[in-house]
């Protein structure tokens, strides 16, 4: 087991704590739903993302009855759960599956069922919620959304039966600002103790709720449909540790990436490729916004076309560069910087290295299996088509969120 940073999380509970994410393959509305890409991340990996980065479990696992879904899981860091077939029946609770888990790791002492639907979870949400059980002594904590809706008895259709009002007044309907609300749960999560799983409950004995903004209580199964559910998670969803402000340059591959890696020869034996006045664009505005991009090229091309690509981009072409990592090193020592500090967009098992340590990382929508598991953002775009643009617009999105976050915390350190 890997133990939580100390640092991060403070307590005297020795319970191991398991956070338990459950994800099988057969949904019906749509099909292999929780590992589908969602703003560049797939849909189950930005509550991996999230737990792991609470540091506050022993281990993060995915329970899972699908190979790809278990793939995915891997890559983003989780520990998988094979579930048996007497859980992964559409008749089966998400009771069964969490009891079978916590059957066949006795070690743990208080499991979290985080729902992979639930993609604007923070780790602040964990890391609060969690002190409930080890410091305050409650058996169970759920999370919980406030909503201002008013509720209306449901009668059958053509009885002429009256419907009543079941939390209001008509007479004297509340406004919202005089009307506290009703708690309801919003699904993110639920941690509950071993011993209360073992007598056939998810909450019961002592048991507290944990209040979370309307703005994280994001519902893909329930809520919003794919395209809203994208613009919700890009302005109130968690992307990692490093802070998107921070990059200030950009290395992009130029085959599989900004080219769709295939050379052209002519009759009188010149090398001519392809490239997209979008992804040039992209190269533009990042400039325009102080970061700084550079081209890398690992084969061979003709000084000529190297010399062309250079100048029609705006930005240094570095050819043959066998190495990524070293040369990427080199370069951030050259210009004093760190790993957060950078966004690169790969394209192949030569870029892994470079893919997981950058702050920001990206792939295009065609690269190869083993460069899409270790990227933070799939395009929808390929290579040569558009996939340079995209990645630019989506650490431009980054950067002005991370900006407008910090003017908001500003505002709100001066005013109160």
């Amino acid at each position: 087991m890997t133990s939580y940073d100390a640092d991060s999380f403070n307590s005297e509970d020795s319970r191991y704590i398991a956070a338990l994410i459950l994800a099988r393959g057969g949904s019906k509305g749509i099909p292999l739903k929780n590992i589908k890409m969602l703003a560049g991340v797939p849909l189950i990996g930005w509550v991996i993302r999230a737990a792991l980065d609470s540091g506050v479990f022993d281990s993060v696992w995915v329970s899972t009855d699908h190979d790809e879904i278990e793939r995915v899981a891997r890559a983003w860091g989780a520990e998988v759960h094979r579930r048996s077939p007497g859980v992964s029946k559409d008749s089966s609770s998400s009771l069964e599956t969490i009891q079978e888990f916590s059957r066949l790791n006795p070690d743990f002492g208080v499991i979290c069922n985080i729902q992979a639907t639930s993609p604007c979870l923070h780790p602040h949400h964990l890391k609060e919620a969690v002190e409930f059980i080890t410091k305050e002594g409650f058996d169970s904590v759920f999370s919980v959304v406030r909503r201002h809706h008013f509720r209306w008895q449901e009668v059958e259709k053509g009885d002429g039966q009256c419907t009543k009002a079941l939390n209001l007044n008509p007479v004297c309907r509340p406004r919202r600002q005089d009307w506290a609300g009703e708690l309801c749960e919003n699904g993110s999560f639920y941690f509950t103790t071993k011993e209360l799983l073992e007598k056939g409950f998810l909450q019961s004995g002592k048991m507290k709720y944990f209040e979370m903004k309307p703005e994280y209580s994001v519902d893909i199964d329930v809520d919003i449909d794919w395209p809203v559910a994208e613009q919700r998670v890009l302005r109130f969803g968690y992307f990692g540790k490093d802070k998107p402000e921070v990059v200030r340059l950009l290395l992009c591959n130029v085959s599989g990436c900004l080219t769709d890696g295939q050379i052209y020869i002519s009759a009188k034996g010149e090398e001519m490729v392809s490239i997209n006045t979008r992804d040039q664009a992209g190269i533009d505005m990042l400039k325009k916004e102080a970061v700084k991009v550079i081209l890398i090229e690992k084969d061979p091309i003709t000084k000529a076309l190297a010399d062309k690509l250079s100048q029609r981009m705006g930005c240094p072409l570095l050819q043959k560069v066998d190495d990524k990592l070293k040369k990427v090193q080199e370069l951030m020592k050259e210009k004093k910087m760190e790993w957060k500090e950078v966004a690169y967009l790969g394209n192949d098992e030569a870029d892994i290295k470079c893919l997981e340590l950058a702050g920001l990382s990206g792939v295009p929508m065609d690269a190869p299996t083993v460069a899409l598991n270790h990227a933070k953002y799939i395009c929808r775009n390929a290579a040569g088509r558009g996939a340079v643009r995209e990645f630019a617009e989506h650490i431009l999105l980054l950067k002005k969120k991370a900006k407008s976050q910090m003017e908001q915390d500003r505002i709100c350190r001066n005013t109160f």
